[in-house]
């Protein structure tokens, strides 16, 4: 027994050790299946690291154009002219001169999707060293450090113009800069080296061009093809002022989104400018004027300890070693005194005398912390000039028809620090601009039209035509949604016309959004901007308008917000839509609310006193009958129990005579209604006056010729 259990025991070991071999075995197997083998490296480290550079930020942004806003040809010639005038205002407004601007297009070459466009203005100037700086190198400028109101910020968009001209054409830019009579003109051909973010001069063997004042400077420009305007059609001398020329790939097109419509809205935002506008067509446009007062220039300010970020305050710190932490605080930013720089040394537990170059990123981080809890007065306001409730009513009411014009300035407000102003406006009523379109225009439109569709073609190219007053014309003319416009025949274009002239559009009528930001339109990223997502947000229907939910109300009503601030926080480089700050949106909705409230009441007085007019002819068209009646019951007399009833409705609907002065306040009693000082109301009587002379003009004149030549024949053949 006990040899066999050894013998047991012994194969037990036998059958471990042969297991254990075996799985060893299989293990060893399968490390070697998911073991690879070694590949060659393609590249080391050393090579990597040659092909490695730095990039310029014109090179960036010459690969990255869509970011400036040149992403398509139309939007290029749009963005372009922009930048040039949006430089020519601040130029002039800074020299306190009265803004007037030259926009010209014309075709370049024979393919027709070349263009040279030509800006001017009569500003002061700029000096020979600064012209190449300005025009041929990109983030140039003097408005980037600066805590004031301006309408560039990055000093990218007249550069980056130039840039883009040169690479869709190697045409170069022109610039003729002029600062006086006496002084000779300064005229340079550039583009920009986008390797080295530097300007590089043609002509002049690299150094420019001097055109000698007088005769001789004339004579010299002729020669050279150089264009100048010398004098306005007021038949005054541009004795001083700067033109530029960039000749590029580009689409001019007409309706939303145009240059046409980007200067229409530019002269309500600046009612003191002057515009001239020329278009490749040799139409030429002449934007007036209505005010003749310069705004008051913005005041630099410094910046707000609020606004300031951890980063930048350690920067700050180090730029100024020497400086005691007091004195640091209270010449760095604004709106800290003395004593507030002691409060908030004692907040962050740090001395008042220490000295700036022995602070540390832990008594930064004490100092950052300190200034977010201590009470700081808000910044200076005299940064942003915003347009004024009055210059809003003017340009509005001289660009945009209509007959109810408000206006409403909202108290400053802050943002990261940073000061702004919202302003709004509103116009009511008036005639679309599909109303006001040529037969011939409208053929133009068509032609030059990207839309699919004429649905989308109307929609897109009138302001306020959305889509339901679109189906209004279109089954007027008896046309189909979905035709192509560019395909449209003369006889069907005639009949869309002949539609859209006396097609009721009011009711199909959506509203037309104006944004604005430190006086410049956006016309682009409606969608992504904080201006319109307010509007989708604010309630319409309490003022008297019909609103669906998440969408624009349907009325004929033009509104336009304005941002005033030392810095605009724009979503991108290009500038076209403002981002959704809730400091920023609340101040919108509140001024949206200020307008609306002044229409609500206009509203609910004009349909009050068409319903007191209605009563009245209720009224008037019995009182002969009940006077009849009366009289011969009591046997009294028809004519003075008629004047008596006539007496008592005028009474009853007394509402139906209230007349409203242009300012909106009632030219007789009663007195409850109150809109305010910032209303302009048009009377009916001046604005069919407006509609009659809109029409005559487009009323063919009658030749008086043949008229006469058969007046002859006739007297003729009766003396015979």
């Amino acid at each position: 027994m006990a040899a066999s259990s050894t013998r047991t025991r012994k194969k037990k070991k036998t059958k471990a050790r042969s297991s254990r071999g075996t799985t060893t075995q299989e293990s060893s197997a399968s490390v070697a299946e998911v073991r690879r083998p070694r590949t060659k490296r393609r590249a080391t480290a050393q090579k990597l690291a040659t092909g490695q550079r730095d990039i310029s930020v014109s090179e960036f942004f010459a690969k990255n154009r869509h970011l400036l806003g040149f992403d398509s040809p139309r939007k290029a010639l749009l963005t372009s002219v922009k930048e040039a005038v949006d430089n020519s205002l601040d130029a002039c407004e800074e020299a306190g001169i009265l803004p007037e601007i030259w926009v010209r297009i014309d075709q370049a070459g024979e393919t027709g999707n070349r263009f040279a466009v030509s800006v001017q203005d009569n500003g002061p100037g700029i000096v020979r060293k600064q012209i190449p700086l300005i025009f041929g190198k990109l983030l140039y400028g003097s408005k980037f450090h600066r805590l004031r109101m301006s309408r560039g910020q990055q000093g990218i968009g007249i550069s980056a113009a130039g840039m883009y001209g040169v690479l869709t054409t190697g045409k170069p830019v022109k610039i003729i800069s002029k600062t006086s009579r006496k002084d000779p003109a300064h005229y340079y051909e550039l583009r920009i080296d986008t390797k080295t973010n530097q300007p590089e001069i043609l002509n002049g063997r690299g150094a420019g061009v001097d055109i000698p004042p007088g005769k001789a400077g004339d004579a010299m420009m002729h020669k050279r093809g150089i264009e100048w305007v010398a004098r306005n059609d007021l038949d005054e001398d541009t004795e001083h002022g700067t033109r530029v020329t960039i000749e590029m790939e580009a689409k001019f097109q007409r309706g939303r989104g145009s240059v046409e419509e980007y200067l229409e809205q530019t002269a309500i935002a600046n009612p003191h400018a002057r515009i001239h506008f020329q278009g490749p067509d040799g139409n030429e446009r002449l934007l007036e004027r209505a005010n003749h007062e310069l705004p008051p220039e913005p005041k630099e300010i410094k910046p707000h300890p609020y606004g300031v970020e951890l980063g930048r305050l350690v920067t700050l710190l180090q730029e100024q070693p020497k400086m005691t932490l007091s004195q640091f605080l209270n010449q760095s930013f604004s709106r800290v005194s003395p004593t507030t720089a002691r409060k908030l040394c004692n907040a962050a537990d740090l001395s008042t005398r220490i000295s700036t170059g022995k602070l540390g990123r832990g008594e930064a981080d004490a100092l950052y912390t300190a200034i977010q809890s201590t009470r700081i007065p808000p910044p200076a306001t005299d940064c942003v000039v915003p347009i004024g409730e009055q210059r809003l009513l003017a340009g509005l009411h001289q660009v945009v028809p209509g007959e109810f014009f408000t206006a409403a300035t909202r108290p400053p407000g802050v943002y990261r620090g940073n000061p702004f102003v919202i302003e709004a406006a509103l116009a009511y009523g008036g005639a679309v601009a599909a109303r006001k379109v040529s037969l011939e225009a409208l053929t133009e439109l068509a032609a030059e039209s990207d839309a699919r569709s004429l649905r989308q073609f109307l929609a897109t190219t009138f302001g306020g035509v959305g889509t339901e007053a679109a189906d209004k014309i279109l089954n007027e003319a008896k046309l189909a949604p979905r035709q192509s416009p560019s395909k449209l025949k003369k006889a069907a274009m005639r009949d869309l016309h002949e539609a859209m002239k006396h097609v009721n559009l009011d009711e199909g009528q959506s509203m037309n959004v104006l944004r604005f930001a430190n006086r410049v339109p956006l016309q682009f990223q409606h969608a992504a901007c904080a201006i319109t997502q307010t509007m989708l947000s604010t309630n319409w229907r309490s003022y008297g308008l019909s609103q669906s939910r998440g969408s624009l109300p349907s009325a004929p009503i033009t509104v336009m917000v304005h941002m005033a601030s030392v810095w605009v926080p724009f979503t991108s480089e290009s500038k076209e839509a403002i981002a959704s700050y809730p400091e920023i949106q609340k101040e919108i909705r509140l001024a949206l609310q200020a307008v609306g409230r002044k229409l609500g009441m206009y509203l609910r007085r004009r349909l009050k006193v068409a319903q007191e007019g209605q009563r009245r002819t209720i009224f008037l068209r019995y009182l002969g009958e009940v006077a009849t009646a009366v009289a011969t019951i009591n046997g009294g007399n028809r004519e003075k129990i008629y004047e008596e009833l006539l007496r008592v409705a005028k009474k009853k609907t007394s509402e139906a005579d209230i007349k409203l002065d242009e300012s909106g306040q009632p030219l007789e009693e009663p007195e409850e209604l109150n809109l305010g000082d910032n209303v302009i109301i048009v009377s009916e009587h001046d604005h069919q006056k407006q509609n009659d002379d809109e029409e005559d003009e487009e009323k063919p004149k009658p030749k008086l010729r043949k008229k006469t030549k058969k007046k002859v024949r006739k007297k003729r053949r009766v003396k015979k």
